[in-house]
């Protein structure tokens, strides 16, 4: 057995790739469109991981996805959770769950899917997220 990938439903294209492939640096490897079923598929995958991919579903008939919560979460092993977390928050993503520890936290993408961040190894805590509260869910 060997696991091929998770899929989550987008809403919007560009905001998701702005998210995955810009924020967190995934790469997209492959894309498909069916005019029959009226969807596209993109798959992702973190740069020299040849493992697990992410496929994001994009219905083109508009649908209202709820409760991206129950879904549970992606995560991702990085290599500096404090930049990433900066280059995120940059971007106007909002850091729900602080690395306080320096050691995890969690964002959300366009679509409201938690996202995990758990540091490679373990780094001192640092101002200003040491002392940063949660915002919102994660």
């Amino acid at each position: 057995m060997k696991y091929l990938h998770t899929m989550v439903r987008i809403t919007n294209i560009e905001d998701s790739l702005r998210f995955y492939r810009d924020g967190l640096g995934l790469e997209e490897v492959r894309r498909s469109e069916n005019e029959k079923g009226r969807y596209t598929l993109i798959f992702l995958r973190a740069p020299g991981d040849e493992g697990g991919e992410v496929e994001l579903t994009y219905n083109w008939d508009p649908e209202t996805y709820g409760g991206g919560r129950n879904f549970g979460h992606l995560a991702y092993r990085v290599k500096d959770i404090y930049a990433l977390c900066a280059h995120l928050q940059g971007m106007g993503v909002t850091i729900s769950r602080p690395p306080r520890d320096g050691h995890m936290a969690f964002v959300r993408s366009p679509d409201g899917i938690s996202i995990e961040l758990i540091q490679d190894g373990r780094l001192d805590p640092q101002e200003p997220w040491a002392s940063m509260p949660n915002t919102g869910s994660w």
